[in-house]
C-alpha cells in the first residue's frame, strides 16, 4: 500500500480527535454543546449516512450471512472473554460491564472514515452492513449485562424495543427499505448523503473531546487486558472466521478494520445512566483510542500485505 492511502486514511481520523481534545479545552469548553452535537450526530447524521450507504448496496452480491457467521461468533466469544476477564482480575459486576462494552463496543465513525479513505464507496457500503449486523448484538448483550446485575427481572419485550428503537438500527432498516424501492426521489438522495457525510468529522471532533486522562493510571491490569481483548484478540478472530467461511478480501477487510476499532466514546454514557463503572469505562475509553493509533494501521498493513 502506498503512503498517500495510508495518510489519507489515519492522518484525518487521528487528527479530528486530536482537534476535538483541543477544542474541548480551548474554545468549547462547555459540555452542553458537546452533549448537542452528540444527540444531533446518534439521532439524525449517523443514521443518515448508515441509510444512504445500505440503501445503494447491492445485497445479492453481498456475503451477509458469512459477515454476519463471523462477526457475530467474534461477539460472542469476546463477550464471555470479557466476562472471564472481569472475574479472573477480582473485578464486580459493574466494572465487568465496563470490561465488556471495552471488549466488544466500537467507533464506529472511526470505521466510516478509514473504510472511506481506502475502499471508496463499496467500503462505506459494507461498512454500513459491518454496523447493521454489530449494533443490535451489541446493544442486546450491553442491555443484558446491566439488567441482570441490578437484580430486575429483564422483560423481553423491553429489550427488544430498545434495541429497535436505537437509531442505528433504524438507519439500517430504511436503508434497507429505500434500496427495495429503488433509491430515493431526486434532491433528496443528495440531502440524506450530505447529512450522513457530515456525521463522520462532527462525530470524531466529539470523540476527541470525550477523552480524558484522568483515570489512566486506575486498574491498569484491567484497561491493559480490555485493550488487548478489543485491539488486538478480535479483529485476530474476525479474521480467522473469516478465513475459514471463505469471505473476499473487501468484506474480511471490513470486518476485521470494524473488530479493531476502539470502544465507543457513549460507551461512559451508557455506564453512568445504567449503573456501570464510569470511571474505569472512562479510562478504558481513552486508552483503547490512544492504543489504536498504533494497533489499527497495524491492522490495515497486514490486511494489505
Amino acid at each position: 500500500m502506498s503512503l498517500a492511502p495510508w495518510a489519507d486514511a489515519f492522518v484525518p481520523v487521528f487528527g479530528l480527535l486530536a482537534l476535538g481534545a483541543i477544542l474541548k479545552r480551548r474554545l468549547l469548553p462547555d459540555d452542553t454543546v458537546w452533549a448537542g452535537i452528540e444527540r444531533l450526530i446518534f439521532w439524525v447524521l449517523l443514521p443518515c449516512l448508515i441509510a444512504s450507504a445500505l440503501s445503494t448496496v447491492r445485497f445479492a452480491e453481498v456475503p451477509i450471512l458469512g459477515m454476519a457467521g463471523a462477526l457475530w461468533a467474534a461477539l460472542a466469544a469476546g463477550s464471555l472473554a470479557a466476562i472471564l476477564i472481569a472475574r479472573a482480575l477480582g473485578e464486580g459486576h459493574a466494572a465487568m460491564t465496563s470490561v465488556l462494552q471495552g471488549g466488544i463496543r466500537f467507533n464506529n465513525l472511526m470505521g466510516f472514515a478509514i473504510a472511506g479513505a481506502l475502499w471508496g464507496a463499496p467500503g462505506v457500503a459494507y461498512a454500513a452492513v459491518a454496523v447493521g449486523l454489530i449494533v443490535p448484538f451489541v446493544q442486546t448483550a450491553a442491555t443484558l449485562a446491566f439488567a441482570l446485575g441490578g437484580g430486575r427481572r429483564v422483560r423481553a419485550g423491553a429489550l427488544a424495543r430498545q434495541v429497535l428503537l436505537n437509531p442505528l438500527i433504524l438507519g439500517c432498516l430504511a436503508g434497507f427499505a429505500i434500496g427495495l424501492v429503488g433509491g430515493l426521489p431526486p434532491g433528496l438522495q443528495p440531502a440524506v448523503r450530505g447529512l450522513g457525510q457530515a456525521s463522520v468529522a462532527l462525530g470524531l471532533l466529539c470523540v476527541g473531546a470525550a477523552l480524558t486522562v484522568r483515570g489512566l493510571g486506575q486498574r491498569p491490569a484491567t484497561q491493559a487486558a480490555t485493550a488487548a481483548l478489543k485491539l488486538v484478540a478480535m479483529p485476530a478472530m474476525t479474521w480467522a472466521l473469516c478465513a475459514a467461511l471463505g469471505l473476499a478480501p473487501l468484506p474480511t477487510a471490513i470486518a476485521v478494520i470494524f473488530m479493531a476499532l476502539p470502544t465507543a466514546a457513549t460507551s461512559y454514557v451508557m455506564a453512568r445512566a445504567m449503573g456501570g463503572d464510569a470511571p474505569l469505562m472512562a479510562a478504558i475509553t481513552t486508552t483503547e483510542h490512544l492504543l489504536s493509533v498504533v494497533t489499527l494501521p497495524a491492522w490495515v498493513w497486514l490486511l494489505a500485505a
